[in-house]
């Protein structure tokens, strides 16, 4: 009888330690996986977590439930440094009228300011995406659940260029919202805005999508629809625009909030409106959200967005161009300069050719190319057709990369870690067993991004630097770092770690 009841018990303790080690490869799979990936796991194992397509009457009443736990109030505490431009302005005007920081003329001296907007809950652990105009310019961010939870967020990876953002909050268990597919919305399906507009709490909106592929000129000048360079020096526009438009109401707060199909499924990112006064006047514009998962996976694993560049400067086809160089073309894009040495180049692409097509789509505009060019990296495969001599012809070329440029980040730190870890203004991945192996590392994370202003810059930390410690404590990951910056003491911060040059050391105050 004793025999059988130790038999009973080894095999229990070895059952539950297969299964704990089962549960410790899963997390691990878990945490390397896309946030599409994790969340086809999530409904494949929850299949009535799916939301059906509500028919005849509008019935959004599903749709709005199963959303709105997931959208979530940002604020956000800035230190405002000088005053950057007066009153009035572009209709277009996201980063003061859309995001609701006040007009007029600002202080000189630095002051104490504080504006909230949106974001989504794209996974259960605390993964968030917002717009980069929400959080650039935060010392300290915080998020508020519609349950009325209140976390601290760190910065994972921004960009100005796509206006897009992710950050996260330590938690786990949370709701979160389906990923759509934005290549699927059709002009004139109706649509949700999620939000948190006018200081409201989770408002819900309801439209149609009005338009796609909108191109409003809110992110830097337009001369130039693509910034894929011009001779061989990069030219500087880099910002991309291919806005979904809606008529569902977009106020001041719904900034880095959800848009969302019938069923419940993401399909853009809040990001701006069009208005003369500043609150809704008819027409708001969201990015889609198949460019916002490649954004914000590149931010999960590298910090910074991998871009690949097709290398061509360019101009819609329009009356004027027809008559300038005589030709009958109605659409297109047509190619003023080529790289050297660049994708298109290599294909053989020259100037005075017509981009006809993209993927064996029709391009009519200069977004239709931008935005499937921005969803794919350094060596990725691009089909293109282009027309010379009333000739049309298919070329698949290698998408080139380019440095990442630095952008303007947070140049202060206050008291928690994660207020801390935005004040660095970097990003980080973490530190290849190649890389730890290199340099006899047996930790590490690396300096992925320095955003100019932030300690970082301001101390000379270059990127591609790998951080051992911090504070004394071995990192390998975000939020490593941020547990670490926690033991900051004396206002110091200490940063170890080793390049090609050897090992480094840096103490640096953080303002406390």
């Amino acid at each position: 009888m004793k025999k059988i009841g130790v038999s009973l018990l080894i095999a229990f303790v070895g059952g539950a330690v297969a299964i704990g080690g089962y549960k410790l490869f899963e997390n691990k799979q878990m945490e390397s996986m896309t946030f599409e990936e994790k969340q086809k796991v999530f409904y494949a194992n929850n299949p009535e977590a799916e939301i059906m397509s509500s028919t005849g009457n509008p019935d959004f009443t599903q749709a709005a439930a199963a959303v709105s736990p997931g959208v979530v109030n940002i604020k956000v505490n800035m230190k405002v440094r000088e005053s950057r431009r007066g009153g009035g302005g572009s209709p277009f005007d996201m980063f003061e009228e859309f995001f609701g920081m006040p007009q007029g003329r600002r202080q000189q001296q630095p002051r104490q300011a504080s504006a909230s907007g949106s974001g989504v809950l794209i996974s259960a652990d605390g993964y968030i995406v917002t717009n980069n105009h929400v959080v650039e310019d935060a010392d300290k961010i915080e998020v508020k659940m519609t349950d009325q939870r209140i976390y601290e967020a760190k910065v994972i990876g921004r960009d100005p260029d796509f206006d897009l953002a992710l950050i996260k909050i330590n938690a786990t268990g949370l709701p979160f919202v389906k990923l759509g597919d934005s290549d699927r919305v059709r002009i004139g399906e109706w649509v949700l805005a999620v939000g948190y507009p006018l200081s409201l709490k989770s408002t819900v909106t309801a439209g149609i999508v009005s338009a796609k592929g909108r191109k409003i000129g809110i992110l830097g000048e337009q001369s130039s629809p693509y910034g894929y360079g011009q001779s061989d020096e990069p030219i500087a526009n880099t910002a991309v625009e291919s806005f979904i438009q809606t008529d569902a109401v977009i106020n001041k707060g719904n900034s880095g909030g959800a848009l969302v199909n019938a069923r419940g499924e993401l399909i853009g990112i809040n990001a701006a409106i069009a208005s003369p006064t500043g609150t809704y006047a008819g027409y708001g514009f969201a990015i889609p959200v198949n460019l916002v998962t490649k954004i914000v996976n590149d931010f999960k694993q590298f910090g910074t967005v991998q871009r690949g560049y097709v290398g061509v400067n360019f101009s819609e086809v329009d009356e004027a161009i027809r008559k300038e160089f005589g030709i009958d073309d109605i659409n297109g894009l047509y190619v003023f300069d080529v790289v050297k040495d660049g994708a298109a180049a290599g294909a053989g692409i020259k100037k005075g050719d017509i981009i006809t097509k993209v993927e064996g789509q029709t391009v009519y505009a200069s977004s239709d190319l931008q935005e499937r060019v921005a969803r794919l990296s350094p060596g990725d495969k691009l089909k293109l057709t282009y027309k010379r001599d009333g000739k049309e012809k298919d070329v698949v070329l290698t998408l080139k990369g380019q440095e990442a440029k630095k952008d303007k980040a947070t140049d202060e730190a206050s008291k928690s870690a994660a207020e801390i870890f935005n004040k660095l203004g970097a990003s980080f991945t973490p530190a290849s067993d190649a890389q730890k192996k290199k340099f006899g590392a047996n930790s590490g994370v690396v300096v992925s991004q320095v955003h100019r202003g932030g300690i970082f810059d301001e101390f000379g930390i270059e990127r591609g630097l790998i951080i051992t410690h911090v504070n004394g404590q071995p990192v390998n990951n975000v939020d490593e770092v941020e547990s670490a910056l926690a033991k900051t003491t004396r206002n110091m911060i200490r940063i170890t770690g080793v390049s090609e040059r050897g090992s480094f050391e840096y103490r640096f105050p953080v303002g406390l």
